[in-house]
């Protein structure tokens, strides 16, 4: 007979409940397995705001999900980080709620590089070598750029970020290269996008001006497309600035070292690229405040400086009336100056004229002058001659020796030849014979013809006068004023004696 709807169905299997299995489980782990030591390599390291970590240990085949909860972080003995390959020591036991088993773990102890974090060091060892990680290869950003080129996922909250980011900033055109972030045949497309873009001709409208590389966070395996060397070299050869923003800002992957500027997050990748409009208004306001306020200050320090010149600046109008007046007064001045001078020069020269005495004054007095001195050489010469006589004759009357006198007579003789020859030398005497004495204007002898230029005044001075000539042609003429009388012809003059 057939058991009804509504009679239970008897069974030999014995029934739990779910919290039943679970124990049982639980309590079976921990029994079998209670204290054990895991080699693995740490991956999807998670810190959340309570203090626990949460992570997985992971080799070839299996992951093994582990826990350190905040009690232990203190003495879990180094610092967790991804890709590292440690030996975790805890408990095995399970997590009921998600049906999941874990490693509660009290104590870490490294192992050695994991595989995945030493095949990056291999390319990035290399990389660095070539020079691609070099500085001076870095490019900077433009201030502006027309158009944004993105290399991410087409899904996900990383295109989304970054458009928005943009449009509220300041509006740009995104072009958006839509790849695969992770997985099988990622790495090959990300650099497969980016020299897309970099071969882009520069004309191109569509070219983009600056190249973000994004997405979002992840595990190392999840990141590991950004660590392969195609993807690192394509973003070394790209023309275009380019901004790494891969995984958050605790990830780091080879394409950072590549690129040009490195964002922590695609939000602030999208904040490099771009300025912020409001930013650049209020930078404008800015520098017009600032250019106004020194062009005021500027104009203000030349006013300024336009008054003080201007007070110590005479009054113009003034200046110029005195200037006239200056002028007239020089002018007449100078219209008397050349009749005065004239007048006093002439004054001076009436005064000098009246001191001169007349030439022919001058001649008399020379005249007088010279017959004074004639008569005193002849009352000399008498007087000498006189005396010279009665001393001789006195000392003959003295001698009676006949030697003597002969002596005297023969002194006496010879004084008388002296005094005969030198009344002859007198100048008159000369005169008397035929002679006559020439003289110039100066009143000096002329002794040879070589002194006589033609035209020049001459005197004559006879015994019984004085001519003045002019010396015409080497000859001497009579003077037009007193001409010379003729008479006989004089004697030549060859000898004084």
């Amino acid at each position: 007979m057939k058991p009804t709807m509504d009679e239970p169905r008897q069974t030999n299997t014995p029934e739990f409940s779910v919290s039943d299995i679970a124990g049982a489980i639980r309590r079976t782990l921990e029994g079998a397995f209670g204290r054990v030591r895991v080699r693995g390599e740490i991956t999807e390291l998670k810190r959340y705001p309570s203090g626990h970590i949460y992570l997985s240990l992971k080799d070839e085949n299996a992951k093994l999900a582990g826990v350190i909860w905040r009690g232990s972080v203190s003495r879990i003995g180094l610092q967790p980080e991804n890709g590292v390959e440690v030996i975790a020591t805890g408990k095995l036991t399970t997590y009921a709620d998600r049906s999941s088993y874990q490693l509660q773990i009290d104590r870490l102890e490294y192992a050695g590089a994991g595989a995945l974090l030493a095949r990056i060091e291999a390319v990035r060892l290399k990389l660095l070598e070539e020079g691609l990680f070099a500085p001076e290869r870095k490019r900077a950003l433009p201030m502006l750029p027309r158009v944004i080129g993105v290399v991410s996922s087409e899904k996900g909250a990383v295109i989304q970020d970054i458009r928005t980011t943009i449009a509220r900033r300041f509006p740009r055109s995104v072009i958006l290269w839509p790849v695969p972030v992770q997985g099988e045949g990622a790495a090959e497309k990300i650099a497969a996008a980016i020299d897309g873009f970099a071969a882009l001709a520069q004309d191109d409208p569509l070219r983009p001006d600056v190249l973000i590389v994004a997405r979002g966070g992840g595990s190392l395996e999840d990141l590991m497309a950004f660590n392969d060397e195609a993807v690192v070299r394509a973003a070394a050869a790209c023309t275009i600035p380019l901004i790494s923003a891969v995984g958050h800002e605790t990830d780091t992957t080879l394409i950072d070292f590549a690129a040009d500027r490195r964002a922590p997050t695609p939000t602030a990748a999208a904040e490099m690229a771009i300025p912020a409009r409001a930013d650049l208004l209020a930078q404008l306001a800015q520098m017009q405040a600032r250019l106004l306020s020194a062009t005021q200050r500027g104009l203000n320090e030349r006013r300024l400086t336009l008054a003080q010149v201007e007070r110590r600046l005479p009054d113009l109008p003034a200046l110029l009336r005195e200037t006239r007046q200056r002028l007239d007064d020089r002018g007449e001045r100078l219209r008397l100056a050349l009749p005065n001078l004239l007048a006093a020069r002439r004054a001076t020269l009436d005064r000098l004229t009246a001191r001169l005495p007349h030439p022919r004054e001058r001649l008399a007095a020379q005249r007088a002058g010279l017959a004074l001195a004639g008569t005193r050489l002849n009352a000399v010469l008498a007087h000498t001659i006189t005396t010279q006589k009665g001393r001789a004759g006195r000392v003959l009357a003295r001698l009676s020796d006949v030697p003597v006198r002969a002596q005297l007579r023969e002194a006496a003789q010879r004084l008388q030849g002296v005094a005969a020859r030198l009344e002859s030398v007198s100048y008159e005497r000369v005169l008397t014979r035929g002679f006559a004495l020439v003289s110039d204007a100066a009143g000096h002898a002329v002794t040879s013809a070589a002194q006589v230029q033609a035209g020049a005044h001459l005197s004559l001075r006879f015994a019984d006068g004085q001519r003045q000539v002019v010396a015409q042609n080497g000859d001497a003429s009579p003077s037009p004023k007193k001409r010379i009388s003729p008479g006989k012809p004089k004697p030549r003059q060859d000898s004084l004696l």
